[in-house]
């Protein structure tokens, strides 16, 4: 990938013709050899890392004229830290584990800095000027390396690099999320998960993508030609839609019933999308089997007086409280009549918020968010726009 960007990115290229050790880790630039003098004069070495902004895959731009830096504060020849650094100790999630972030650092030259070249060169001579007058000290080495981060995304993850996040990320890395239907709710969270950093993603649904289905997913529709969507599997629907955007994604055109296992298999985590009491009853019982923690949802609309008005559920089940979730009846498991179900009210809008929902519990319980409520069973009311928690 190095030498893709340097290919087409004249400043990387300039950078590592100079002989700077330069080199990628989690979608940042890394220039590692920096000499500098610590507190008592002594020879240091550190990096330097700086955020890039992929145009696309193969142009990247500067992010700021700000760095972070691998190493501690930098002195000058008498003893004293380098004046007009502006910044501080902070840590950053890199992957290399030679890399640990310290410090960032801030020195912007009237104008800003034109490309990373200038950048690079210009915090080299600060914080590496003092160690290469008084050691010799060379900072060209020659040394490029390769990312060594791993993603499951094919494009580059930019949004979590950019935010600095990517520690919180990692604890999705050894996920395994099942989503158990497709429809409404099941759609979005698919597309939210999708963008989620989780090892891999299984959904379950043996149903047709209908017009009324386009009507409560997101995305595009296709409609002409053999990318026809209306009328096929939703399974091959969104396999076909999700692939080019990571890996980890498999689609299957099936119902999770009672003898289920083998699909569940491994799974870490899964998501109860589907509208029939019998059947999420024999799911529940299934996952308690398979010691699966799990999150079920739940819309129930009706129209008063000319509107619509009703209840978006969030039912969180811990392996540890499994059963006590299903002794308090938060969940319902016992099918609608056939009239009920029949007129059983589905707007995208709702189908998104409780999507949104669950999949911010999912990442409350992996410790992604804050979480001061700890809640099991959560319900938003429409009418009011309030919600209750037990």
């Amino acid at each position: 990938m190095l030498n893709i960007l340097a290919s087409h990115n004249n400043d990387i290229k300039r950078l590592i013709d100079k002989g700077f050790a330069v080199g990628l880790d989690s979608n940042f630039l890394v220039v590692r050899d920096i000499p500098y003098l610590d507190h008592e004069k002594k020879l240091r070495w550190g990096a330097i890392v700086s955020k890039l902004i992929f145009v696309d895959d193969t142009h990247v731009k500067l992010e700021d004229h700000q760095i972070f830096f691998c190493g501690t504060q930098p002195y000058q020849m008498d003893c004293t830290p380098i004046a007009n650094l502006g910044g501080g100790p902070t840590t950053l999630a890199l992957a290399s584990s030679d890399l640990v972030v310290e410090r960032s650092f801030s020195n912007k030259p009237q104008g800003g800095f034109s490309d990373l070249y200038e950048k690079i060169e210009s915090y080299l001579t600060i914080i590496a000027g003092p160690a290469m007058s008084l050691y010799g000290a060379n900072p060209y080495t020659f040394h490029t390396s390769e990312d060594v981060s791993t993603s499951v995304f094919k494009v580059r993850d930019t949004l979590t690099s950019r935010a600095e996040i990517g520690d919180l990320s990692q604890s999705f890395k050894d996920e395994v999320i099942a989503i158990i239907g497709l429809g409404g709710t099941g759609a979005y969270l698919l597309d939210f998960l999708v963008k989620t950093p989780v090892k891999e993603i299984r959904g379950f649904d043996g149903d047709y993508y209908h017009a009324h289905t386009a009507f409560r997913s997101p995305g595009k529709l296709e409609v002409e030609g053999d990318t026809r969507e209306l009328g096929k599997k939703k399974a091959d629907v969104y396999q076909k839609r999700y692939e080019g955007f990571r890996q980890g994604i498999y689609m299957h055109d099936k119902f999770i019933l009672t003898d289920s296992d083998e699909d569940l298999q491994g799974v870490t985590f899964a998501f109860i999308c589907i509208d029939k009491g019998q059947s999420r009853k024999e799911i529940i019982e299934l996952l308690i089997q398979l010691q699966i923690p799990f999150i079920d949802v739940g819309i129930g609309l009706e129209r008063q007086s000319g509107s619509l008005s009703g209840i978006v559920r969030t039912t969180y089940s811990p392996v540890a409280d499994a059963e006590n979730v299903l002794e308090k009846k938060w969940v319902p498991t016992n099918d609608l009549s056939n009239e009920v179900y029949k007129n059983n009210i589905q707007i995208s809008e709702l189908n998104a918020l409780n999507a949104c929902f669950a999949v911010i519990r999912y990442k409350q319980i992996r410790a992604f968010y804050a979480d001061d409520a700890h809640f099991k069973n959560m319900l938003f009311t429409l009418d009011n726009f309030r919600s209750t928690y037990e």
